[in-house]
């Protein structure tokens, strides 16, 4: 799935507030703003691509609350978020199990279907642990990059 929003939406806008809700998420005016952008589309989006769709409207909400707003969605399980590397974080409204190509050449994510992908053997866990989940980012590149 790419980043562009090209697939059929996730959650009808009157879904919304008790999708906020059943996640347990006051649905202040703002977070309801950024929940319509990350929800029109299932998509992988970063905070200043989330930033700009909000205050595209005549609306406006800061940085810092659309920054906070995606923190306590990731919190509450409501979006995932996929850290491709240090400066570089997607929030994810597909929280089914599934793992990712990122293209470092465009920045582009895809989503990789669970069954598509092998993990065959973990290493031991530490005393006391048991899995949480297992992420795969597989990073690609452009043939055309290389040459």
């Amino acid at each position: 799935m790419k980043n562009t929003g090209e697939t059929a939406p996730a959650a009808p806008e009157p879904d919304l507030l008790g999708l906020l809700k059943a996640h347990h998420i006051l649905p202040t005016q703002q977070r309801v703003m950024i929940a319509r952008v990350l929800f029109a589309h299932c998509g992988h989006y970063s905070a200043d691509q989330v930033l700009r769709q909000v205050n595209a409207g005549k609306d406006h909400v800061s940085k810092a609350t659309v920054y906070n707003t995606l923190g306590l969605f990731a919190r509450s399980g409501l979006v995932r978020e996929v850290i491709v590397d240090p400066m570089r974080v997607f929030y994810d409204s597909n929280t089914r199990h599934h793992h990712h190509f990122y293209n470092v050449d465009t920045g582009e994510l895809m989503d990789i279907e669970q069954d598509q992908l092998d993990v065959c053997r973990l290493p031991a866990l530490p005393s006391g642990t048991v899995p949480a989940g297992i992420d795969v980012i597989i990073r690609i590149r452009n043939e055309s990059a290389i040459n």
